[in-house]
C-alpha cells in the first residue's frame, strides 16, 4: 500500500484502530511531550491533536511509533526491500541485454523512483509572505530547552556545484516570525552544501518540507551514500513517482502533496546562539552558535497538518526508524564489503555511540581491514564503540556480544583507542564539541583458539566489596556493570574491584550513576555508552609498555558516571506532569 501524502497514512491509521484525536486542548510548551512520552511506552497509537493551544493548526505526532506503523510506510518489512535491491543488483551485473530482460519487473519499479514534476498541488493552496512562523504551533519539549524546536523538519539543500539534491532533519529553533536556527551536525549533507555555498560567495537556498509522504521523513533520515537524493529513496518506498513542483524562487522541486514548506535562506557569517536542546541521547545538547535560516515564505495546504515528534531518552520513534533503515540496509552490505556478515549501532544507545559488526575472516586479523574500512563510511565514521566479532554471532544479541568477547578479546592486540578523532555533534562527553575519541575491541577468533573458558560467578553482595556500590548487574561474562553511590573514590574502588576474587574475573567493570536501573537492559546501555570518552574514561588494571604500543590490561573500568560539565539528564516540569495528570481523562486515551 502506498500513501501520497500525509492525510491518506493519517487515514489509512484510523482505519485500523492506530490513531487517537484529542479533542482537549493541548499546550505544545511541554504538555504534548509528556502526553506522548506516556502513549510511547505501551506502543500506542498515532495522536492527532486537534485543539492546540495558540495555534489554527493541528498537530500529528507519534505516527512513527511503533515498529508495525513503521512497517506500514516501508510497505512490508525493511528488510525485505533490502533483499530486493541486493538481489536486483546482483541479477543485471555486469549487465547485459539477456540479464535486463530478466530483471525486468524489478527494473520497473526501480524506475519508478524518480520525481514527477506537476505545475500545481495541494501546497500551493496558500501562500504567507513575509513569513510569520509565530502561527505554527512549534513545540518547546522541554523545560530548559533555548525555545521551541521544529522537531520534525526535511531539509532540502542542493550542491550548487554539481545539483545534486540533499534532504535530511536537522533540527531548527523559532528565533522569531521570520528565522530559525540551523542545527547542521557534521557529516551532514546540507552542511557540505553550505560549505560549497561559502566558498562560491553565494547564500545557500534552503526548502524545508513539514508533512508529505511519511516515506519522505524515513528517507530523510537514511544514512544514504553522499551525493544521493533521499528522495528517489522515498520514491522506491512508495512504489510511485514523488510528485513535485519546481520553484523558480529557489530552484527546488518541492513535495505537491507536503502540509507546509519554508523557503528561505542561509548566509555566510549570519550565526545565533542554538539551544539548548533535549536531544535523542536524553540530555540537553549544550547551546552553542548555528546559521540562521531567513525564511521568506510559508507556502501551506488550506488545513494544513503540523507534523511532530519528540526525542528524549529510549525508547521514542527515533528509534523504530532507525531499527528499520538498518534492517533494510544489512543486506546492501554484502555490495559493499562481502565480508562484513552484519552490523548493527545500537538504538538504545542513540546509535554512534556503540555499534557490533560481524565479520567472515579468510585470514587472521583480516577483521581489523573491514572495522577500519567502515569507520570511514558516511555515518558510521562516527561510531564511538565498535566491537567486532566473528561471522556466527548475533550482532543484535548483546549477551551473545558479550560473551564473544569474552572469549576472544586479546589484552594485547584487540583493543584499539583512536584519539583525538571527529565526533557526533550532541555527543557531549568530549573535550569539545564535534571531537572525541573511538574505542575498538576485536573479538573474533581471528585464526586462533578461544582464550578464556570458564566464565566468572555471579556478582556477589554489593557490600561485600565496596560500601558506595548500590548493585551489581552481570551483562554475559565480560562486562560486569556497577551502579556507585556519587561519593564514591574511584581509586579506592578500583582497588576493592580488582582484588575481590570473583569481580576481578571480569573483563570491564562498567560504572553507572544512580538514575540508571540495572533491571532495564534499555536505559543500562543508555546510561553506559552515551556518559564516557574512551580517552578520558578508560582505567585499567595495568599499563603496559610493548614496542611502540600501550596495552591497556584486565581488568578495566569503564567510567560511565554522569560527570560534572555534562549536560543534565531530562526530565518532566513536575508542574506540567501534575497538570497532564489532573487533565488526563479528557485527552481520552485509552492506557493499560
Amino acid at each position: 500500500m502506498s500513501f501520497p501524502d500525509l492525510r491518506s497514512f493519517i487515514k489509512h491509521l484510523e482505519s485500523i484502530g492506530e490513531l487517537i484525536r484529542i479533542q482537549a486542548e493541548v499546550d505544545p510548551n511541554q504538555e504534548l511531550t509528556i502526553i506522548q512520552h506516556r502513549v510511547m511506552a505501551q506502543n500506542g497509537q498515532a495522536l492527532l491533536f486537534e485543539n492546540v493551544k495558540g495555534s489554527q493548526y493541528r498537530i500529528i505526532s507519534n505516527i512513527f511509533g511503533t515498529k508495525e506503523r513503521v512497517d506500514l510506510v516501508f510497505g512490508g518489512q525493511p528488510q525485505k526491500i533490502g533483499e530486493k535491491i541486493f538481489d536486483l543488483a546482483q541479477q543485471i551485473m555486469p549487465p547485459t541485454p539477456k540479464k535486463l530482460w530478466q530483471a525486468r519487473q524489478g527494473l520497473k519499479k526501480v524506475l519508478k523512483a524518480r520525481l514527477k514534476d506537476v505545475r500545481n498541488g495541494p501546497i500551493m493552496e496558500t501562500l504567507t509572505e513575509p513569513a510569520d512562523l509565530n502561527k505554527l504551533p512549534v513545540l518547546t519539549c522541554w523545560p530548559e530547552d533555548g525555545g521551541p524546536f521544529f522537531t520534525l523538519p526535511l531539509v532540502h539543500t542542493i550542491d550548487p556545484l554539481n545539483g545534486r539534491g540533499n534532504l535530511g532533519i536537522y533540527r531548527l529553533q523559532r528565533f522569531d516570525a521570520m528565522s530559525t536556527g540551523m542545527h547542521w551536525q557534521i557529516e551532514k549533507g546540507g552542511g557540505f552544501h553550505f560549505k560549497q555555498a561559502i566558498e562560491l560567495s553565494q547564500p545557500l537556498p534552503v526548502s524545508v518540507f513539514l508533512g508529505g509522504p511519511p516515506a519522505l521523513t524515513i528517507a530523510a533520515v537514511a544514512p544514504l551514500p553522499e551525493g544521493i537524493d533521499e528522495r528517489m529513496l522515498a520514491a522506491f518506498m512508495m512504489g510511485i513517482p514523488l510528485k513535485v513542483i519546481n520553484r523558480k524562487q529557489t530552484g527546488h522541486r518541492i513535495p505537491a502533496a507536503a502540509e507546509f514548506v519554508l523557503e528561505g535562506t542561509i548566509e555566510e557569517g549570519d550565526l545565533q546562539r542554538e539551544g539548548p536542546f533535549g536531544d535523542h541521547f536524553g540530555h540537553y545538547s549544550h547551546a552553542s552558535d548555528f546559521p540562521v535560516f531567513r525564511v521568506a515564505r510559508v507556502l501551506a495546504r488550506r488545513d494544513a497538518i503540523y507534523p511532530a515528534t519528540v526525542v528524549g531518552k529510549p525508547v521514542q520513534e527515533d528509534f523504530h526508524i532507525g531499527v528499520a533503515l538498518q534492517e533494510m540496509a544489512g543486506p546492501l552490505l554484502k555490495l559493499i564489503r562481502p565480508a562484513v556478515v552484519d552490523i548493527w549501532a545500537y538504538p538504545e544507545t542513540g546509535f554512534h555511540p556503540l555499534a557490533v559488526m560481524s565479520v567472515k575472516e579468510r585470514y587472521p586479523r583480516e577483521a581489523l581491514k573491514h572495522t577500519l574500512g567502515m569507520l570511514g563510511e558516511g555515518q558510521v565514521s562516527l561510531t564511538k564503540i565498535m566491537i567486532t566479532v566473528g561471522h556466527d554471532v548475533n550482532v543484535k544479541d548483546f549477551d551473545a556480544v558479550s560473551l564473544a568477547v569474552w572469549k576472544y578479546l586479546k589484552a594485547e592486540e584487540g583493543i584499539h583507542l583512536l584519539a583525538p578523532t571527529a565526533q557526533d555533534t550532541l555527543d557531549f562527553t568530549g573535550p569539545a564539541m564535534n571531537s572525541g575519541s573511538r574505542l575498538i575491541l576485536m573479538a573474533t577468533a581471528g585464526g586462533g583458539q578461544q582464550i578464556r573458558n570458564t566464565p566468572p560467578p555471579l556478582p556477589p553482595s554489593p557490600k561485600e566489596v565496596h560500601r558506595c556500590i548500590n548493585g551489581f548487574m552481570a551483562w554475559g561474562p565480560a562486562f560486569l556493570i556497577i551502579q556507585v553511590q556519587n561519593d564514591v573514590n574511584l581509586a579506592n574502588l578500583r582497588q576493592a574491584l580488582e582484588t575481590h576474587f570473583v569481580t576481578k574475573q571480569y573483563l570491564f567493570h562498567v560504572l553507572v550513576s544512580g538514575d540508571v536501573p540495572l533491571g532495564d537492559k534499555t536505559m543500562v546501555l543508555w546510561g553506559w555508552f552515551t556518559r564516557f570518552d574512551p580517552l578520558s574514561d578508560l582505567y585499567p588494571s595495568r599499563l603496559i609498555v610493548k614496542g611502540n604500543r600501550l596495552i591497556y590490561d584486565f581488568p578495566i573500568i569503564i567510567d560511565a558516571r554522569w560527570k560534572p560539565g555534562y549536560p543534565k539528564p531530562l526530565e518532566f516540569n513536575p508542574d506540567i506532569e501534575k497538570r497532564v495528570n489532573e487533565k488526563w481523562e479528557d485527552y481520552n486515551i485509552p492506557l493499560n
